[in-house]
């Protein structure tokens, strides 16, 4: 990966829906350069996929939690993580190092529905025996944008 391909994914984080005109503009290469570079950054998995952004306010999913979960033993993890991908309300799940086992990101329409996934859903698995739950009051900021280190830096 090179500088140009470093921009053109900064630029398409920021701007996805760009012409190829765009991101040449910006970048400094020809429409059939951006094309090309697009194809090989979407082959190698550098771009992972094409999405929207879509507010979560305006369809129905204005709580946003954090949940940390503890797992007792190993067995138990896989019946956690088949509900974790199961589940559209859980945005992310990441194993933490920490006195927590993992900590989820959760989008929820009401807090009764967020009661409902965490006590009777999640807690209600074998071997949970606890978690913690912490509510976003507001969000200062948001992305899905990945830093894009330069060569040197990634050496």
């Amino acid at each position: 990966m090179d500088e140009f391909d470093r921009k053109i994914l900064e630029h398409i984080q920021v701007f996805g829906r760009s012409s190829y005109g765009e991101i040449g503009a910006v970048v400094g290469l020809s429409v059939s350069a951006v094309n090309e570079r697009l194809k090989k950054l979407e082959k190698s998995g550098a771009i992972a996929g094409w999405t929207a952004r879509v507010d979560p306010r305006a369809v129905g999913s204005p709580v946003l939690a954090f949940v940390y979960v503890l797992i007792e033993r190993p067995e138990h993890e896989a019946a956690f993580l088949a509900l974790v991908r199961a589940d559209a309300a859980i945005q992310e799940c990441h194993h933490v190092a920490s006195d927590w086992s993992y900590l989820l990101k959760v989008r929820a329409a009401s807090l009764l529905d967020l009661e409902d996934l965490v006590a009777r859903r999640i807690k209600a698995l074998p071997g949970i025996p606890r978690s913690q739950t912490i509510i976003a009051l507001s969000t200062a900021k948001e992305t899905a944008a990945v830093p894009i280190h330069t060569a040197a830096s990634v050496s």
